[in-house]
């Protein structure tokens, strides 16, 4: 089901930036900047971009069987988009996840107008303060024209709007967990959020492919809660999950007793039957 998420970040980053205009009215505003939720659709992986190095590629190029974070920037944004990067970087560097091993990023540009070389230096600024500068081909940095870009930000949901009296865009803050096939899973909308918020998203958008089987069985003491955006605890499900355990550790000492006890009577056979 399609749902709106109408992003009040907006009033502050225009408030804050000194954009409002005149000849623009609030609401008009509001409704040209907004997410409508695509949960479970699948992006336009056959889209057409350049990279940070210009070299042609397609979005599925960036699908290697792990789950992706997705984020939708303009590298000439004054303020918000270098506030979603640095918090999704900050994030990313307390996850406890590997970049490149249990899921990939792509950080694409929705202005046609950004190039390669703008690509290129908004990536090796965030990859070195990831502190992983040679992590280069697990973070893409991608540009592109209007048929590649709105195609995907269509699938996402995603409504931005150009301000022609200031040459900036007004958007949303947002990043996306896609799954290993290019669907859908998770919009995440905090400029600043918790690790396991992303890491609970990036466990279940990749059906158990990232992360540990500790990470897996946490997954099920937590449920995401549309109303907040969030994974939010869930308490029958860690009564579960500890039941669960349990169960698994009185089987395993159990089993451990029967074998001892067999191993016992065996034993005891043994000289009874060397003493006759």
């Amino acid at each position: 089901m399609v749902q709106r998420v109408h992003m009040g970040v907006l009033v502050a980053a225009l408030a804050v930036a000194g954009v409002a205009r005149a000849d623009l009215p609030q609401p008009q505003a509001m409704k040209a900047v907004d997410i409508e939720e695509h949960l479970g659709e699948k992006l336009p992986l056959d889209a057409s971009f350049l990279d940070q190095n210009g070299k042609p590629v397609k979005l599925a190029d960036y699908f290697h069987g792990k789950p992706v974070v997705l984020s939708l920037v303009y590298f000439r944004c004054p303020m918000l988009c270098s506030l979603i990067l640095s918090g999704q970087t900050k994030v990313m560097r307390e996850l406890g996840l590997s970049l490149g091993q249990d899921y990939e990023a792509v950080t694409v540009s929705f202005d046609p107008h950004d190039s390669p070389k703008d690509a290129e230096a908004k990536q090796h600024n965030y990859l070195q303060s990831l502190g992983r500068p040679e992590a280069g081909e697990h973070w893409s940095f991608l540009t592109g024209q209007a048929d590649a870009i709105q195609p995907l930000t269509q699938a996402l949901g995603f409504k931005y709007y150009f301000d022609e009296s200031i040459q900036q865009f007004a958007h949303p803050a947002a990043i996306f967990i896609i799954t290993p096939d290019g669907k859908i899973s998770r919009y995440l909308y905090q400029l600043s959020f918790e690790p396991k918020q992303l890491k609970l998203a990036l466990v279940e958008a990749g059906q158990g492919k990232a992360g540990t089987t500790l990470d897996r069985s946490l997954l099920t003491c937590y449920r995401y809660d549309t109303a907040s955006k969030k994974y939010q605890f869930y308490v029958w499900g860690f009564i579960r999950g500890t039941a669960l355990l349990a169960f698994f550790a009185l089987a395993t000492f159990l089993g451990r007793l029967w074998y001892l006890e067999l191993k016992k009577k065996k034993n005891v056979a043994t000289r009874r039957k060397w003493a006759s």
